[in-house]
């Protein structure tokens, strides 16, 4: 019997809405690659403020993110981030990225860049040779399921209401979901989302695309139906 191609699970969404959560999830149980391409933003924003590049030169942006040395760990157990053989993983998380993140992806031409680099990291996935053992890869993060991949054999809009994302991303940055650290994230979340919504499209579902709304699931719930979905399909 021949072996099945592989696999490729695209998985967009509002911030907070769960999709890095699940999507790792999914590719550990799938046995897959995962990719987090909203990393791969982080990743361009840290290198740019670390070289010195000034953020509102789109030109000089661009030119620093066609340079960078990103290595992308696609280990659903223990993603990583590297750039110029330095564990970044937790430098992009920091406030100082969060913050410029949105100028960065906003760069049309930052974004023609690294999607290239998306597309050639799900394609690597088809090897025997991969990670996953040409397996395949859940990829997650903007454009997926309409740019990078619409050609994925499941492409999922994992969506919640703005009171359950607000409430998830508060107790994951400040532990708790009282109104003061409902308040402090709201820039995270409602702020980052209307921002990046002027250059890519995921507060709606494409044709094609199946919605998921976790707003009452629970995330092994969540998980469930993803995998469902991937089985249905297969």
């Amino acid at each position: 019997m021949p072996e099945r191609p592989a696999l490729v699970v695209a998985i967009d969404g509002p911030s907070g809405s769960g999709k890095s959560t699940v999507s790792r999830r999914v590719a550990q149980d799938l046995g897959l690659a995962y990719l987090d391409t909203g990393a791969m933003y982080r990743a361009a924003t840290w290198w740019c403020l670390h070289e010195g590049v000034d953020l509102g030169d789109g030109a000089a942006v661009l030119a620093a993110v066609r340079l960078m040395p990103l290595e992308m760990g696609v280990d659903p157990t223990a993603p990583s981030v590297h750039v110029d053989g330095h564990d970044v993983g937790a430098a992009i998380r920091t406030p100082e990225v969060t913050g410029a993140v949105s100028t960065v992806s906003g760069n049309l031409d930052v974004r023609a860049e690294l999607r290239e680099l998306q597309r050639a990291a799900i394609r690597d996935q088809a090897s025997p040779r991969a990670f996953s053992a040409g397996r395949g890869i859940v990829a997650e993060g903007r454009d997926i399921t309409t740019v990078i991949a619409p050609d994925a054999d499941v492409r999922i809009l994992l969506t919640a209401s703005e009171a359950a994302r607000l409430a998830r991303r508060a107790r994951e940055v400040h532990g708790a979901a009282d109104s003061s650290s409902l308040a402090a994230t709201r820039a995270l979340v409602v702020g980052r989302d209307k921002v990046d919504s002027a250059v890519t499209s995921f507060l709606e579902a494409a044709d094609g695309v199946v919605t998921v709304d976790s707003s009452e699931l629970t995330i092994d719930e969540t998980v469930d139906v993803v995998l469902s979905l991937v089985e249905s399909r297969r």
